[in-house]
């Protein structure tokens, strides 16, 4: 009886021990004070809590996010069409209706040239579906229309040939229409095989068309005329973008409700804005792709964070068709290739070359992967957004990453890195971010444009600054974050084509946005880019800091605990580089540019039936 009596004591203590450690570790995750304590000492074994039944994390997500992306993308590629049948069988499948006329001279193009995706235009359906609702005639009239506006030029395809089309407006720009010269070099292929029609051509990188909810849901609804007579180029503190922008939310989203979508509530609070802490049950939430759905409406507060909401330029309250390089969730833009992309350019163009009309294949800048730095590279102007309203550039995406990147940060950061004790598992280790940033970062600013609170000595004080260097500088290192602009990234595809890694943070839709793959061809990261250190350690292992700090420097074995790592980022930097030698062609934007001319002719048509492509 008293061995049953010792027994059932036993099994009592064990499951009150059991529930006491559940008990702490659910405030290891929930408390921010139980998070503080825990990370009071500096190195730790990562929380039994958090890793399922070990205290010793055996497996990191990045090689799991690697593969999964290497499995999507083989298979992406294994399933398109490989006849002119198939083709449209599949067009049919995703659409529900023919594809447009002149679809057999498309694919005839597509594949003379090798176009690998032929099957992956979603991007130009879903650009064009809202056109669907007007006639050709009224289609024919909002082009023309929007050619009339500021910043927007008309390319005019004539007798098979693509022209500049000169209109008479009332506004003085000093944009010189290098989009609208790139959207006609694109069409020189395929010219002669399409109808007359007009292109409005945006001339700014920024998104330009928010069209309300009202008339999105209800598009037969009577709405006042945009008057092209009367339309000011910018917003003169008139209105701003985002307060169009809240516009084309449903009434029953936080953006068209609160107060606080047009007052910023963290004025004061800076640090607010730059992305949620490091704390340990965060750290290893790296991004599966970057932040191109991130919903405005839903989380209105998240708009503070990206400039595009404070450009000058004012946007187009109707469903004009204009041609943009890029465009943010909720903008009306129909994406088309960047100039930036083709052609040569020394400050965007990987292999420049004057002397030749196509770039090299290899820039003399270029470095072997062995002999680049093993740190974070990045040069770039305080552009990533207007001012108007003016006050708010310290919170674009440029100025918070240069903030956060800053050798005087404050903040401290968990790194999660491999162990040289148990190769295989991994630690986390508590290091400031001023000594983190002094190892791995090399970012700076190399010109001031635009207002910041304060001034340009502010600017300069709570930033970095650098002289500007030649693009060809970049590729003497291993990671190149590319951060969004005023728009998009004009530097991005020269960026793919080096033998460097890129990391990319990005909230636009690109025309290539379904073409490639994440944590295949790039590393994603997040709008808040609190995961960068933790890229860093895994690739590249743990900082000197960090070892230091987790009295590990003199271990022998930590020489070799990221040379896997450093093989895997390799093999990214290798694999985005394959991407733009085969996807990223200029001939593969000459593919897009061609199938979205056929749609765009069948929504310029009359007897829309007509312009459709039958077996």
């Amino acid at each position: 009886m008293r061995g049953w009596l010792y027994i059932a004591w036993v099994f009592l203590f064990f499951m009150l021990a059991g529930l006491l450690s559940s008990r702490r570790n659910r405030e290891v995750v929930g408390s921010s004070a139980a998070r503080s304590s825990w990370f009071r000492s500096p190195s730790k074994w990562l929380p039994f809590a958090l890793y399922g039944d070990s205290n010793v994390l055996d497996e990191h997500p990045i090689p799991r996010l690697m593969a999964d992306a290497e499995k999507k993308f083989k298979t992406l590629l294994a399933k398109q069409s490989k006849t002119l049948p198939e083709a449209v069988a599949e067009y049919k499948r995703r659409y529900g209706r023919d594809p447009p006329l002149g679809f057999d001279d498309w694919w005839k193009f597509a594949t003379e040239n090798d176009v690998k995706l032929v099957d992956e235009f979603d991007a130009i359906v879903e650009d064009l579906a809202p056109f669907w609702s007007l006639s050709g005639a009224e289609f024919r009239w909002r082009a023309y229309e929007a050619g009339q506006l500021p910043s927007i030029d008309l390319v005019r395809i004539e007798d098979g040939l693509a022209i500049d089309l000169k209109v008479e407006k009332k506004f003085k720009d000093t944009e010189k229409g290098h989009r609208a010269l790139g959207f006609r070099r694109l069409l020189e292929k395929f010219q002669d095989k399409l109808p007359d029609m007009d292109f409005p051509i945006n001339a700014k990188a920024e998104g330009r068309v928010l069209v309300p909810w009202e008339h999105q849901t209800y598009p037969n609804l009577t709405i006042e005329e945009l008057s092209v007579e009367n339309f000011t180029p910018d917003w003169k503190g008139t209105g701003s973008v985002w307060h169009a922008f809240r516009r084309t939310c449903a009434p029953d989203t936080q953006a068209r409700r609160l107060f606080s979508s047009y007052r910023n509530p963290n004025a004061e609070k800076p640090r607010s804005l730059l992305g949620p802490q490091n704390t340990v049950d965060e750290v290893f939430n790296f991004a599966e792709s970057v932040d191109v759905d991130l919903d405005y409406c839903h989380y209105p507060w998240a708009h503070f964070t990206q400039g595009h909401f404070f450009s000058d330029w004012r946007t187009v309250p109707q469903l004009y068709p204009v041609l943009s390089p890029a465009r943010a969730k909720g903008f009306a833009d129909i994406r088309i290739p960047s100039h930036y992309y083709h052609g040569q350019n020394s400050r965007y163009t990987y292999g420049w070359d004057p002397t030749n009309e196509d770039p090299k294949e290899i820039d003399d800048m270029e470095v072997p992967w062995d002999d680049k730095v093993e740190v974070i590279f990045w040069r770039g102007a305080t552009t990533g957004g207007g001012s108007t309203p003016p006050g708010f550039s310290p919170f674009y995406q440029r100025h918070r990453f240069l903030r956060m990147a800053h050798e005087n940060a404050k903040a401290n950061y968990t790194i999660i890195h491999e162990s040289p004790l148990n190769p295989g598992t991994y630690i986390s280790t508590t290091v400031p971010a001023m000594e983190l940033n002094r190892e791995i970062m090399d970012v700076a600013f190399v010109s001031a444009v635009g207002s910041y609170p304060g001034g340009e000595e502010a600017l300069r004080r709570e930033h970095r600054f650098a002289q500007s260097v030649p693009l060809g500088e970049h590729w003497s290192y291993k990671y190149l974050i590319d951060l969004d602009g005023m728009s998009y990234s004009g530097r991005f595809m020269a960026f793919m084509a080096s033998d460097s890694a890129v990391i990319k943070s990005t909230v636009y839709k690109e025309y290539f946005t379904d073409w490639i793959q994440p944590w295949l061809h790039f590393i994603p990261l997040s709008s808040s880019y609190s995961e960068i250190y933790n890229i860093h350690a895994y690739f590249s292992g743990p900082s000197s800091a960090t070892l230091r700090i987790a009295n590990m420097s003199h271990v022998p074995e930590v020489k070799n605990i990221h040379a896997n790592g450093d093989q895997q980022l390799k093999k990214i930097a290798r694999a985005g580089k394959q991407w733009k030698k085969t996807i990223g062609r200029t001939v593969d934007m000459e593919a897009y540019v061609y199938r979205l001319c056929l749609e765009y002719a069948r929504l310029w048509a009359d007897d829309r039936d007509a312009w459709s492509f039958v077996l």
